[in-house]
């Protein structure tokens, strides 16, 4: 049996722009799954296309950074900046709080269970969860989303961590390799929470492209889905988009870069499919059923 890749695009929701670019790889046969923001600006133009592309697997990416959260804000206070009403403005601001105990777990699965409704709410069949900025490499979030996960149904969640094979091909920048490297040995406990739930659910092998974000263009794609082990379910995140007016007008490091990572999954993935031993690409969906 070939090995089973999930092609996810993340950030689907944040502008139109990267709406439309999920749903034409998609429909180019280039990407199989998209993470939802609830907190996103073009939220509504995402379900509209999620509707009218149903083999595309929606899950719901939790936000827990940068933005308005769905939440009554004096009900989430720990996961607020300053001004009381949105989200920290950064990862390194999150994480600050998080190692000062300053995050409650129960207002952070609030919060997930307000993202996973208001999909619901809208008609979307929610396939699995991540993280943005992969919030849940820590614990404090983990917990809370497993138990979000069992008490919605849902199946799956991301596993976080960068494949050793992937980390050691070197893509990315030095500092967020080291970052990458580094939160690694968080590993094992996100396994065993897993495992310790007992709810069925599930998680793939390992996932790729994370030390790659911002940096996946063509070449470092076609290396990634070459050395794809010939057996196991693996994801490959990837942030898909056109750097237009509207992403101009949203907080993102990724600008110019989504335009690259939509060019290289457009050709990179069905050149793939036409060589030996192509991966099968599935959803989460499959991976539950």
């Amino acid at each position: 049996m070939p090995a089973r890749l999930i092609i996810n695009a993340d950030d689907f929701g944040l502008t139109r722009g990267v709406n439309r670019a999920v749903v034409e790889l998609h429909q180019a046969g280039s990407l199989t799954s998209a993470t939802l923001m609830a907190t996103g600006a073009a939220f509504d133009d995402a379900v509209t296309l999620a509707r009218a592309n149903p083999t595309l697997g929606v899950g719901c990416h939790i936000t827990l950074t940068d933005g308005i959260p769905v939440s009554p804000s004096q009900s989430i206070s720990t996961l607020l900046g300053s001004d009381g009403k949105m989200f920290r403005p950064s990862l390194v601001d999150f994480v600050q709080a998080l190692l000062r105990g300053k995050i409650n777990e129960d207002e952070v699965e609030q919060e997930a269970l307000a993202q996973v409704e208001k999909l619901r709410s809208a008609g979307i069949e929610v396939t699995h969860l991540d993280t943005h900025k992969h919030t849940h490499l820590f614990p404090v979030v983990t917990r809370p989303l497993l138990r979000v996960a069992e008490r919605c149904g849902i199946g799956a969640i991301r596993n976080p961590f960068e494949e050793p094979w992937s980390l050691a091909l070197g893509h990315g920048n030095r500092v967020r390799r080291l970052q990458v490297k580094l939160l690694g040995n968080l590993q094992s406990r996100f396994e065993r929470q897993l495992q310790i739930r007992n709810a069925g659910v599930l998680t793939t092998d390992g996932t790729i492209g994370i030390s790659a974000t911002g940096h996946l263009d063509a070449a470092t794609l076609h290396e990634l889905l070459v050395a794809l082990p010939a057996d196991g379910t693996f994801e490959l995140c990837c942030h898909p988009g056109y750097n237009d007016g509207d992403l101009d007008r949203v907080t993102t490091r990724l600008r110019t870069h989504r335009d690259v990572e939509r060019n290289a999954l457009l050709t990179e993935v069905p050149a793939r499919s036409l060589r030996p031993n192509a991966p099968q690409l599935i959803n989460y969906g499959d991976l539950v059923a």
